[in-house]
């Protein structure tokens, strides 16, 4: 898959979405440093081309900028990546500017932060009423602090639009506006391998994981009804 993705796309982000669409879990909030840097490694394999980013898990950086630079440098030696992204806007700008003024490059992540899900009450949309002044303070608070990127996620579109012409970095778009200078998606979601829920900001590019249902049953079929393996899927005893 990361093959694929570098073909067509610029930037390729292990996100920690990975726990839920790939080993069931019910948040990112579960996931580990060791799953970042098995899934980073496999998919930084498969890239020739595209900016190679991962995400810092949930617990990694939070406690101090000190520990955010142990856990990040770790990231970027062990998987290969070319930056870190992390979630939080102003409170988490010193932890950034910590991080850019020692050499990790960072992508910032405000809007819906799903590692913070509980402290939200679940995944409402952001950016109505009185939180939108406090969205734009955390989108210049992240772009003071040296992040070359900031991702806007499930931010109502007026105030997407607003912040992607207000800032310089780049603003990378999910459940944003078409405004914003990128877009991102999960590639599960994007293909139609993960159907367990569909948010509205999803557009599912092929439907693959029906395909793949009626592939692994007509697979089975095969093999009960004794048309598989056949004559030419098995080898003589000569060549």
């Amino acid at each position: 898959m990361a093959r694929m993705v570098d073909a067509a796309c610029d930037v390729v982000l292990v996100g920690d979405s990975v726990g839920m669409v790939l080993h069931g879990l019910d948040s990112t909030v579960q996931v580990t440093m060791e799953m970042m840097i098995l899934h980073g490694r496999a998919v930084r394999r498969g890239i020739r081309r595209a900016l190679m980013v991962v995400d810092m898990p949930f617990g990694s950086y939070e406690a101090s900028p000190e520990r955010a630079f142990d856990n990040a440098a770790r990231l970027m030696a062990e998987t290969g990546c070319g930056a870190v992204k992390l979630e939080g806007g102003e409170s988490i700008a010193p932890t950034i500017a910590f991080l850019v003024a020692r050499g990790i490059p960072v992508m910032a992540h405000i809007g819906l932060t799903p590692q913070s899900v509980h402290g939200f009450g679940g995944y409402h949309v952001q950016g109505r009423g009185g939180t939108r002044f406090q969205l734009g303070r955390d989108a210049h608070a992240v772009q003071e602090a040296g992040a070359f990127a900031v991702v806007l996620e499930k931010v109502v579109e007026p105030v997407a639009r607003q912040i992607t012409g207000r800032l310089v970095i780049p603003t990378i778009g999910i459940g944003a506006s078409p405004a914003c200078d990128g877009q991102v998606l999960v590639l599960d979601d994007m293909l139609g391998l993960f159907a367990d829920f569909q948010p509205k900001f999803v557009r599912r590019f092929a439907e693959l994981g029906t395909q793949a249902e009626v592939a692994i049953a007509a697979y089975a079929q095969a093999v009960r009804d004794g048309s598989f393996p056949g004559p030419g899927h098995v080898f003589a005893d000569t060549p």
